[in-house]
């Protein structure tokens, strides 16, 4: 299974950015934990982050052409203002999970809107870096009930 994460706005800045909320492990330290995991499950994830809206929907709709199964997203600020994320995620008809390392619903009442989960199949939130793990095996699951 082809998994692409898709991270969006200052997660290339964990491990700096508000450590009390996110913790001391780099968007390295993300990627390795998401790969040890996924060699685990049989799946073939890649990575993108981009701090840009519009690369981020490049992304989305590169996956559609490059035979991608499933995407797991982190559209982090995004989350709560795109509507040009959920589209591509709607045009391209891949499934797609959101993820956020903290609980956005216990946080400022603007983060509690989310554009993207009504175009995604499950959310995993406030979990660290294990709702990633969460979302993959949650994708992996599924497709083995669809073959």
């Amino acid at each position: 299974m082809k998994i692409l994460v898709i991270n969006g706005p200052n997660i290339n800045m964990l491990g700096i950015r508000e450590p009390e909320i996110y913790g001391r492990r780099t968007y390295d330290d993300l990627v390795a934990y998401i790969t040890d995991a996924a060699q685990k499950l049989g799946a073939d994830v890649s990575f993108f982050q981009s701090n840009s809206e519009g690369a981020i929907v490049d992304a989305i709709q590169a996956a559609y052409y490059d035979g991608t199964d499933a995407i797991i997203i982190n559209p982090a600020a995004y989350t709560h203002t795109s509507i040009a994320i959920p589209d591509a995620i709607k045009a391209v008809g891949i499934p797609c999970v959101e993820v956020h390392i903290s609980d956005p619903d216990t946080r400022e009442e603007f983060r509690r809107v989310s554009y993207t989960r009504p175009v995604c199949a499950a959310v995993y939130k406030g979990m660290g870096f294990d709702g990633y793990v969460e979302a993959m095996k949650f994708l992996v699951s599924c497709k083995q009930k669809n073959t």
